[in-house]
């Protein structure tokens, strides 16, 4: 359970700080140059809620679905990371947490 709680604090932060990422991104004076970003921002909160609510439940798909969700949080970090601004420096630091603790419960299948 103690790896569940890890994944669930990760991935609803996560989800938060990508929230934060896009709404940002939406008030920058150029975001269609960050369009990207934005899309990944808000798949990426989506599905962190989706695995957070499935590991609360210790669904037993949680760990499928903790394997995408690393693949997703590294596409995410890796976009924000291409932007210098603060919102996308944490956003990509959330995304890495969560990564991580996505493959501790998928490797632990």
């Amino acid at each position: 359970m103690l790896a569940s709680s890890s994944l669930i604090q990760a991935a609803s932060d996560c989800a938060a700080a990508c929230d934060f990422c896009a709404s940002s991104c939406l008030r920058e004076m150029d975001a269609e140059s960050v369009r990207e970003c934005i899309r990944l921002d808000v798949d990426c909160a989506d599905l962190c809620r989706l695995v957070a609510t499935l590991a609360a439940r210790d669904s037993r798909f949680v760990t499928r679905l903790a394997s995408e969700l690393a693949e997703m949080c590294d596409a995410c970090a890796t976009e924000c990371r291409k932007h210098d601004k603060s919102h996308y420096q944490q956003c990509a630091l959330a995304c890495h947490r969560c990564a991580t603790a996505c493959r501790v419960i998928a490797g632990a299948a």
